[in-house]
C-alpha cells in the first residue's frame, strides 16, 4: 500500500521516526542503525521506503532508509518465527551488507547477536535464505564473467572464483538481480579483497548508479 514516504522528519527518537507528508505526520518504525543517520535530519527533508504490517491487533509502519535494508527485512519475515520486531532488531545490529555476508558464510552466532535472536533462530535463518538463492542461477552468472563482454579485472578462477559466488549470493540476498550484479562486479578489480570489500565495493557502485 505504501512504498516510501518524502516529507520533513519532525521527530527521531529511539525507534521512532515522524515523517510530516503534506499535513500528516506519518510515524515509522525504524532501526537503530536508520535512526543514527536520521538523527541529524531533523526538520530537514527525507525519503524512507516503507513496509505495512498489518495484524489482528494493529498495524504498524516500518521505514528504512535504503532499498537494501528494506530488501533484507522483507526476507526475514519470511522466516518461519521471524516476525517484523525480529527483523528489526536484526537491522538494528547488522547493516544489510554485514547481514548479507553473515548468512552467506553461515556465520549464525553474528545473527544471534541481536536482541531477542536466539541460536536456533539464526541458524534456521541461514538455512532458510541461503535457500532462496539458486546457487545453479549464480554460477551461471558468474560464467558470463568471463564473456566477450567487459572481462573481470581479475582472474576468474580458484579463490577469485569462490569469492565473486559468494558475493553474488550476498547481494542476492539484498534484492539486487543477477544481471546488474554481474555487470558491478566486472567493474570492480577483486584482486586482494577480501568477500566483505567486495560487497562493499559493489553497493558503493550501485549507489552512484
Amino acid at each position: 500500500m505504501f512504498y516510501h514516504v518524502k516529507g520533513e522528519l519532525m521527530l527521531c527518537e529511539g525507534s521512532l521516526a515522524v515523517v510530516d507528508c503534506g499535513g500528516v505526520g506519518y510515524a515509522l518504525t525504524v532501526s537503530l542503525n536508520t535512526a543514527e543517520k536520521l538523527a541529524q535530519k531533523v526538520s530537514e527533508e527525507v525519503f524512507l521506503f516503507t513496509h505495512l504490517a498489518v495484524r489482528e491487533d494493529g498495524v504498524e509502519l516500518y521505514g528504512f532508509g535504503s532499498r537494501e535494508e528494506l530488501s533484507v527485512f522483507r526476507l526475514l519475515i519470511t522466516v518461519s518465527g521471524v516476525g517484523p520486531k525480529a527483523a528489526m532488531s536484526i537491522l538494528s545490529t547488522l547493516t544489510p551488507d554485514r547481514f548479507a555476508y553473515a548468512v552467506c558464510t553461515e556465520d549464525a552466532k553474528a545473527l544471534s547477536r541481536a536482541p531477542g535472536i536466539g541460536g536456533k533462530t539464526a541458524a534456521r535463518i541461514v538455512l532458510e535464505l541461503k535457500d532462496k538463492i539458486s546457487k545453479e542461477q549464480m554460477s551461471g552468472d558468474l560464467a558470463s564473467l568471463s564473456g566477450s563482454t567487459p572481462a573481470p579485472k581479475a582472474p576468474v578462477g580458484g579463490a577469485a572464483s569462490g569469492k565473486l559466488a559468494e558475493a553474488q549470493d550476498a547481494l542476492g540476498v539484498l534484492g539486487y538481480n543477477r544481471t546488474e550484479i554481474a555487470q558491478v562486479l566486472r567493474e570492480i578489480d577483486v584482486t586482494g579483497l577480501s568477500l566483505e570489500q567486495i560487497i562493499t565495493a559493489a553497493l558503493r557502485r550501485f549507489s552512484e548508479k
